[in-house]
């Protein structure tokens, strides 16, 4: 690994006080915040590292759960970089003033609050705890507190949805000083509440695809320029850390479910809290980093997939995958210009469908 190459730390914080009904990821309560325990197990962890980030990235659960004592206590373990991009996740009702002034102040220059919507009675049946209201307080708290970069996201296409949600919910971060957005579909999970319950009123699979591009324009219209399948940030605020992940470069993921990517070897942590507090368990090795991994990871971006980039790593197209891939030209899903095979929005959509056909 190349100490030119960037490298990014993520750290995982499972807790969150209630489980939204659409979430599959791997979480535990917390009601009363992130014990101190969790935390020295990642130190313990943190101390094993031998290279300094220039990116970390506090994911979850719920990371706001943290105090800022010990985001700071953290942030110090891991050493990132000068300049480093330092995000957390938070949910709107989780902070307080105080608690996004003293995350600033720990160093963490990158706040990221999961908004969804802006309709109460549909953020009530996601499962989310917080209101609109409650959601413009926290990005004007975010803003009072000096962040240089506010995130907020949005889901699509949920029960009962319609592009007028959408408007008020891009207003709702685009009133809160937010310079990125993510933007993405809702999708009922194996094991999730939304799946063994479906709500009512949810769109087909056409309905979802106009949502996204809908959802497309008016970004773009506002000033939010796409360059990943759900990502969108005003020039200059593209977010680094998960840039890694969609270019195949170097990332090392601390806690239960945690994923990692160094030297070209994936690896992950079991989900289990109890055990990664106790050391009892360990990272076990998922596989090598592969040509098909960085063609799926390239599709996401905007700029799409650099072809000689990726025979140098050992991919190869078929005769009839490079007619298919005219088709796709041909019918408006992607662009080839010299080099570079980028879907475009609509291309985007049926990502899959043309991700089966290349691998």
């Amino acid at each position: 690994m190349s100490r030119n190459e960037p490298f990014g730390i993520y750290i995982h914080i499972p807790y969150c006080r209630s489980k939204c009904r659409y979430c599959d990821f791997y979480s535990a309560p917390g009601a009363r915040g992130v014990p101190q325990a969790y935390v020295d197990a990642l130190l313990r962890e943190l101390a094993k590292n031998t290279r300094r980030p220039d990116t970390l990235y506090f994911g979850g659960g719920t990371p706001a759960l943290l105090s800022p004592g010990q985001v700071s206590t953290l942030i110090q373990a891991a050493d990132p970089l000068p300049g480093a991009e330092i995000t957390l996740e938070a949910n709107p009702d989780v902070v307080t003033p105080e608690t996004l002034l003293g995350f600033r102040q720990a160093g963490v220059n990158r706040i990221s609050f999961g908004v969804q919507s802006a309709d109460d009675a549909q953020l009530q049946r996601l499962g989310r705890t917080h209101t609109a209201a409650g959601a413009a307080r926290a990005l004007a708290w975010a803003q009072e507190a000096g962040f240089p970069d506010i995130c907020g996201d949005i889901m699509l296409a949920l029960p009962q949805y319609t592009n007028a949600e959408f408007d008020r919910t891009l207003a709702l971060l685009q009133n809160g000083g937010c310079t990125h957005i993510s933007a993405y579909l809702l999708k009922v999970e194996p094991g999730t509440a939304f799946y063994r319950n479906p709500p009512a009123g949810l769109p087909d699979a056409d309905a979802a695809a106009d949502f996204y591009l809908y959802a497309v324009r008016q970004l773009e219209a506002a000033g939010y320029r796409q360059y990943e399948i759900s990502n969108f940030a005003r020039p200059g605020h593209e977010g680094r850390h998960n840039l890694l992940y969609w270019n195949c470069e170097p990332y090392r993921g601390i806690g239960p479910a945690a994923h990692s990517c160094v030297d070209n070897v994936r690896r992950f942590w079991p989900g289990d809290v109890q055990g990664f507090i106790d050391g009892t368990i360990h990272e076990e090795i998922e596989g090598d980093c592969t040509a098909e991994d960085y063609l799926l990871m390239q599709l996401r971006l905007t700029r799409g997939l650099d072809l000689e980039e990726y025979a140098r790593r050992g991919g190869h197209f078929t005769a009839a995958q490079q007619a298919f891939m005219r088709q796709c030209v041909t019918h408006g899903y992607a662009v080839w210009e010299g080099s570079s095979f980028r879907l475009t929005p609509a291309g985007m959509v049926v990502q899959n469908a043309i991700l089966t056909e290349l691998i």
